[in-house]
């Protein structure tokens, strides 16, 4: 069982703290399908070193309950490249604080499964909250690579 997302996606570069890279996101059709893809080349120049798409889960950024979930799923495709799916609940004030696991964006589209159990907390000592969650972000980050990746559907899965 699964309830579609319909996220609002941003784009967010490491600009905002100095950095360099360059992107864009752009709403396209994808091997057939419309979607939303993000595209560039991250740069660690300048103590740089992202690109991101990212979306609230509710107006606003208050939190939304998602415990009747067991995790996100997302079908996209890309360049083979490796990504962070990043969580935000309200528990995390520091920008730099979340909890996230790494996946490889495949040529095709694929359905991925992210399941809450398997979040890594990063700089943070609180614990994943589904009640809390809040923010989500798919994050190109931490070497110089080419970015391409695009998503057709986001939902919650059971």
């Amino acid at each position: 069982m699964t309830q579609a997302i319909d996220p609002k996606w941003e784009y967010v570069a490491d600009a905002v703290m100095g950095g360099v890279s360059q992107g864009q996101l752009t709403r396209e059709t994808v091997q057939g399908h419309a979607a939303t893809r993000l595209t560039g080349d991250v740069s660690l120049d300048n103590n740089g070193g992202f690109l991101q798409m990212a979306f609230d889960f509710s107006d606003g950024g208050g939190p939304v309950d998602a415990s009747a979930w067991s995790g996100i799923e997302l079908t996209l495709c890309g360049n083979a490249q490796t990504y962070d799916l990043r969580l935000r609940t309200t528990d995390l004030d520091r920008p730099w604080q979340s909890f996230r696991i790494p996946f490889t964006a495949p040529a095709q589209w694929t359905t991925m499964r992210c399941a809450f159990a398997d979040l890594e907390a990063h700089r943070t000592d609180a614990q994943f909250d589904p009640h809390a969650l809040r923010r989500l972000g798919l994050v190109a980050v931490g070497r110089a690579f080419a970015v391409d990746l695009a998503v057709r559907d986001v939902a919650f899965f059971a």
